[in-house]
């Protein structure tokens, strides 16, 4: 009982003194976190010039890229400054382990490199708005939504729910498939026997119905429909049908479409055509 008291009587004047610092500068840097996004998403918000290629939707998720790169920085950068004001409040000399900080960054001088590259990388990215949080897109055949940006790496999560961590500085070639706008691009084939021109009557009437539709209207910008006959070949006349949607909405679009299209085809007796191989027996005499 006795070394108790004397402990709290030895640890009341620290606390009073340095532990009530301590507290002040962990609820500080907590409001100045808080504030500094509230802060940076008004002004990024005000800052970002409008594009009038892009949609509200397309601006509003490069903004939020944006926002959420300068704070989770601002937010590193905040709560580090804080850990070394703490370290000093409790008696550590924080000059010495700058010191040994800077020796160790020379010492893993090497390994240091690649994060500059990624950093560089991804600042580059940032600045030439080559993709945003919510886009579907590809690194090098590593495809996925992007659920995440940092200044190093890219987070993306593909269809089968599996989350890829790409460093910015292993990426050498993107593909943004959700930028501006989408395509529906679609190859039917239909058979040799087919009147064309009713093939044509009926893929323009199922895209302009499919267009008109209250459920799917809104994510179609250019009603798909038939384009050119674009092959000849071994068991089918292949047709090319295009049309144009909201981002990342052309897989949905495509998957409508190719129901409506192969009801219709039945409906008009159009032929889907199978490989078919033809047999040639010998006569023997």
């Amino acid at each position: 009982m006795f070394v108790l008291q004397k402990f709290v009587q030895n640890i009341t004047p620290w606390f009073l003194d340095h532990g009530v610092k301590i507290v002040a500068i962990i609820i500080v840097a907590y409001l100045i976190r808080k504030f500094a996004g509230i802060f940076i998403e008004r002004i990024i918000r005000k800052i970002i010039i409008s594009d009038h290629f892009l949609t509200k939707e397309a601006e509003k998720k490069r903004e939020d890229t944006l926002i959420r790169i300068f704070t989770v920085s601002l937010g590193i950068l905040i709560w580090l400054l804080a850990l070394l004001m703490i370290l000093q409040e409790t008696g550590i000399a924080i000059g010495p382990l700058l010191a040994a900080a800077g020796i160790a960054g020379l010492a893993f001088g090497f390994g240091g490199q690649y994060l500059i590259r990624d950093l560089i990388s991804g600042l580059f990215i940032i600045l030439e708005n080559q993709y945003r949080l919510g886009d579907v897109a590809c690194f090098d055949g590593t495809c996925g939504l992007v659920e995440d940006i940092s200044m190093r790496m890219t987070t993306l999560r593909d269809l089968d729910g599996i989350v890829h961590h790409v460093p910015h500085g292993e990426i050498k070639r993107v593909s943004n498939l959700s930028k501006y706008y989408a395509r529906v691009n679609l190859n039917i084939g239909i058979a040799y026997n087919s009147d064309l021109e009713k093939v044509i009557g009926v893929v323009n009437r199922v895209g302009k119905e499919l267009a008109e539709d209250v459920q799917w209207k809104e994510f179609i910008t250019k009603p798909p429909q038939f384009l050119r006959v674009d092959d000849f070949a071994d068991s089918a006349i292949i047709i090319k049908i295009l049309g144009e949607t909201k981002p990342i909405k052309q897989w949905d679009v495509a998957g409508e479409l190719r129901k409506r299209l192969k009801i219709a085809f039945d409906k008009e007796n159009i032929e889907i055509p199978f490989p078919q191989r033809v047999i040639h027996s010998a006569n023997k005499s």
